[in-house]
């Protein structure tokens, strides 16, 4: 989302973590897998709960770095890059869902996609709602006034949930409102009936996600490298954790609903993750290890993009009877290290695979921004 330029280490090898991850989670063999590389069914919290909420907050802590300059810019040219940024986000995100654009009916010929039935809101338009509205709020209102806004829209969304709706996947508003904006063929339909984890009423919480990694980018920024700084931010994060806690009693952490107590659980991990890396990799100057990450933190939104329609182009393509990510998964991983560990294995190679593009990429000096 932002040029390297005088970043934290420990902010890019955090991104990269958590794409690194994203990758892992998003393309395992099989659902019989390890229980903390799966989303909670409904109420409840993962490991793969962290990570998308995780990659909105490493948004923020690169706005932290960009914004400004952006900003001194202008307040045109300012609007017009971000704008511009959550169009293109925004339209790659649709697209993905969209591709490979043709399917094969049951007599085995290929058809156009209709877009009538193409899925709208997802990942990718998510964090290109969440940055845009996030950046409006903290160029207008300042860090102060984002804060404030924050706080509002947290009690907002919890206020809004119980008004027009319940808790439950069948009657929550969220899938109330997606279903009369946009309709229920334009919905997720992966938890059994059109029910989008990324609509439209969830992303209010969620941009507060982004202005939480704006805030603490701009901590790290002003407060510099040292034992105080992780201190401020653990004990923040503690916080955050204590209050998700005591929210989770009367409205419980969910994922797919992002519930505000979610948001304040997940920042509160964020803030201790990230208070470890600065102490591991700025002041104890253990780094030989990050590049790993930071190959994936160069060149995160085409990596993330790679991946996906690595996965689709398997799940299109056919070996006998079925699917080539079966296959692959059945026999080249699964014949031999069992259902659990071959899941595993194979979402590695995809992940792996996807490392050597971006390692490919970084010794050639491409990186793709948008």
């Amino acid at each position: 989302m932002s040029d390297l330029k005088d970043r934290f280490l420990s902010l890019d090898t955090f991104r990269g973590l958590d794409v690194a991850l994203m990758i892992l989670v998003n393309s395992l063999g099989s659902s019989n897998t390890y229980s903390p590389l799966l989303h909670a069914q409904w109420h409840g919290f993962t490991l793969t709960d962290l990570v998308f909420p995780t990659f909105l907050f490493v948004v923020g802590n690169a706005m932290s770095f960009s914004q400004p300059r952006y900003e001194a810019q202008g307040t045109s040219s300012f609007l017009k890059k971000v704008f511009k940024r959550t169009f293109i986000i925004f339209l790659l995100g649709y697209l993905m869902y969209w591709f490979p654009f043709v399917g094969i009916n049951e007599a085995g010929e290929w058809f156009l996609k209709p877009i009538s039935e193409t899925r709208i809101f997802g990942v990718l338009q998510r964090i290109a709602l969440c940055y845009l509205f996030a950046s409006l709020v903290i160029h207008y209102f300042k860090i102060q006034g984002a804060l404030i806004f924050s706080v509002i829209a947290l009690v907002l969304y919890r206020v809004l949930l119980q008004i027009f709706g319940d808790l439950t996947l069948e009657g929550n508003a969220v899938l109330k409102l997606d279903a009369w904006l946009i309709g229920e063929k334009h919905m997720y339909t992966g938890d059994g009936i059109p029910f989008d984890p990324e609509g439209l009423l969830s992303t209010l919480p969620a941009i507060v996600n982004v202005i939480a990694g704006y805030a603490a980018g701009l901590f790290l920024q002003r407060s510099g490298k040292n034992y105080e700084t992780i201190a401020k931010l653990m004990m923040i994060g503690a916080a955050m954790l204590l209050m998700a806690a005591w929210w989770d009693l009367m409205f419980p952490i969910n994922k797919k609903l992002w519930t505000s107590s979610y948001v304040l659980h997940t920042v509160g991990l964020d803030l201790m993750i990230l208070s470890v890396l600065v102490f591991i990799i700025e002041i104890a100057q253990r780094n030989k290890w990050t590049y790993f990450f930071e190959v994936f933190g160069k060149n995160t939104l085409f990596i993330y993009l790679l991946s996906e329609v690595f996965v689709i182009l398997m799940w299109t393509f056919s070996v006998g009877d079925q699917s080539l990510y079966r296959w692959i998964y059945q026999y080249v991983f699964q014949s031999w290290a069992g259902e659990y560990n071959g899941s595993v294995l194979f979402a590695l190679w995809v992940m792996l695979t996807c490392w050597g593009v971006g390692y490919w990429m970084d010794k050639k000096k491409i990186y793709v921004k948008v």
